[in-house]
């Protein structure tokens, strides 16, 4: 499995390019507004573009679907939940969604195994992908910090209760790959995150 990392837009989220080695089969998490630096990536790589998996339905990880559906035949997914909020901003609603998951489905990447948890609190369907021992937790969980809940569909108690319960319950050898800053542990923040 490669990943690569790419901070982008004026918030520096983080648009990660996820691919199998063996099948060349690609998967973007989130896709910012940076559609040349995105594609760039993907080309570098040689694979094929299969899915756009989205952690939640904010604008900073979310602009540049409609560029990279444009020239790649891709799958943009995100969470069944928070297709209720979708509406609720303009740029959600813009947002070209193909299929919407739950906590507990599977997808394949070659031969990977994605695996969605949902972990709601910094949107009502924010969601984190499992893939093997690699966690990326959008803007759930951050190095030594969370994701805001103060914003529409935000709630302090439940997002608190989605990294408790969902996150720190996995290894802690498990690397979290977040929507913002430094990646980090499962272990590490169990034992260094003050917000959790």
């Amino acid at each position: 499995m490669i990943i690569k990392t790419l901070p982008i837009g004026e918030y520096d989220s983080n648009i990660y390019v996820l691919m199998d080695e063996k099948s060349k089969e690609l998967a973007l998490i989130d896709c910012g507004a940076e559609y040349y630096r995105i594609k760039s990536s993907i080309d570098e790589l040689g694979g094929n573009l299969k899915y756009i998996l989205l952690t939640h339905g904010h604008n900073d990880h979310t602009l540049g679907v409609k560029s990279v559906k444009k020239v790649c035949d891709c799958i943009c997914v995100i969470s069944e939940k928070e297709k209720k909020s979708l509406g609720n901003f303009n740029f959600m609603n813009q947002i070209p969604v193909d299929e919407y998951v739950k906590d507990g489905d599977i997808l394949k990447l070659g031969s990977l195994e994605i695996s969605v948890i949902e972990t709601p609190g910094h949107t009502l369907g924010g969601v984190c992908y499992l893939v093997s021992d690699a966690l990326f937790s959008g803007d759930t969980l951050f190095k030594r910090s969370v994701g805001r809940w103060d914003l529409q569909g935000g709630d302090q108690d439940t997002l608190l209760k989605s990294i408790r319960e969902k996150l720190f319950t996995l290894n802690d050898d498990i690397k979290v790959y977040p929507g913002h800053e430094d990646s980090t542990t499962i272990g590490y923040e169990k034992k260094f995150n003050f917000y959790a």
